[in-house]
């Protein structure tokens, strides 16, 4: 039996279309991070920086820093009590340790829900994942501090970490 050329190239395309992009459809592995859904939280926290998925950290961490936007990493990001509530609840419900556990847990392994950093940049994971650069990486122009994922991490606004 003769099997024509053209159905099998056709399947065989398919089969490698769905294999790259079904796998990064399933989370992109260990470097994806839900990003932030809620058009209050993507526009508050996104105006100034990127807009971090909540699954980056524990609520307690999320907490503290919305109890302290007056100085929040040097800069007064105050918003209206209930912008702020809104924000610290869709945080708190989709953090590391409670509803974003699926994508975060594995940024809180090593990590006290006690003592865990406001900043992303301190958790072990991330010093792991980013050991290999320099002190002048930080520094160049085009990236200026180690919160600038975008800088590197292109696809960091859909949620994915991936190597530049």
């Amino acid at each position: 039996m003769i099997i024509p050329y053209r159905p099998i190239a056709l399947t065989l395309v398919a089969l490698i279309f769905s294999g790259v992009f079904l796998t990064r459809a399933q989370a992109g592995g260990g470097h994806f991070f839900a990003p932030v859904s809620d058009p209050v939280v993507r526009e508050e926290c996104g105006s100034c920086h990127l807009a971090f998925p909540p699954s980056m950290l524990p609520a307690g961490s999320w907490k503290r820093m919305m109890g302290e936007l007056d100085k929040h990493f040097g800069t007064d990001a105050s918003v209206a009590p209930a912008t702020a509530e809104r924000i610290s609840r869709y945080l708190t419900e989709n953090a590391a340790d409670t509803g974003g556990q699926r994508y975060g847990g594995k940024m809180l392994r090593g990590v006290s829900l006690q003592s865990a950093p406001q900043r992303i940049t301190e958790l072990p994971r991330w010093v792991r994942e980013h050991h290999e650069l320099s002190a002048n990486e930080w520094t160049r122009k085009e990236v200026g501090t180690k919160a600038n994922c975008v800088a590197c991490h292109t696809d960091a606004e859909r949620g994915y970490y991936d190597e530049r």
